[in-house]
């Protein structure tokens, strides 16, 4: 194999990392929102459901839930599954799971917000909804971004557990390709690039979190 064709072999892998890196946050992030909010809930039995949820995500590994998600429906409900399903198994997973550690960061920031700025916002006239995505939400953001930041950099890490339910991304297709070129190579590469990714989305972090250092 010529080291050209490895090289569009890896970059097609490289792709599919990519989309299961932004579809996760695509939905995870918001995701994780709604069960702060539940967590957080007077309602004892929305926020023992969150707590639940979240024990469970977080005390389980990712490649079980991968495996779960991805046979489940056959194992459980008998429906057939495609192979096309895959990747849809792979970013439902992943969502799941990373919300449930992003729930806990809102959470953190969220309960950390003096509770003297929600009272001068329903003097000032403001409503719930309006003190919390107005005021208090800007300021969190403020806070949990380096856990955020953290979370983040090991999703990148983590898109390597698809190939656990045989989803061909960077890491797979590196693995291939090295199993039947006998050479490190492209391990190499995918290490390299893993490296990059990683490298590119903490400067950016980093750069958001000193653009939101209004207090200098």
């Amino acid at each position: 194999m010529s080291v050209q064709v490895m090289m569009q072999q890896l970059f097609s892998g490289m792709l599919i990392t990519i989309q299961i890196f932004i579809f996760t946050l695509l939905f995870s992030l918001p995701l994780g929102l709604l069960i702060a909010f539940g967590r957080m809930s007077k309602n004892m039995l929305l926020r023992g459901i969150a707590k639940i949820y979240i024990s469970i995500m977080r005390g389980t590994p990712l490649m079980l839930q991968l495996l779960v998600v991805y046979f489940g429906p056959y194992y459980i409900f008998r429906v057939n599954i495609s192979s096309s399903y895959r990747a849809y198994a792979v970013i439902i997973a992943f969502a799941i799971n990373y919300a449930a550690y992003f729930a806990e960061i809102y959470r953190g920031g969220i309960e950390s917000m003096p509770k003297g700025q929600y009272e001068a916002a329903k003097v000032l006239g403001y409503t719930k909804v309006q003190t919390f995505f107005k005021i208090i939400f800007p300021q969190v953001i403020k806070r949990i971004l380096p856990s955020v930041t953290n979370e983040v950099i090991t999703l990148v890490k983590d898109t390597s557990l698809a190939f656990s339910i045989a989803y061909v991304e960077m890491f797979t297709t590196a693995k291939a390709i090295a199993a039947s070129q006998k050479s490190m190579i492209p391990l190499v590469a995918a290490g390299i690039f893993y490296y990059v990714f990683n490298f590119i989305v903490a400067a950016l972090m980093e750069l958001w979190e000193k653009k939101l250092s209004y207090y200098r």
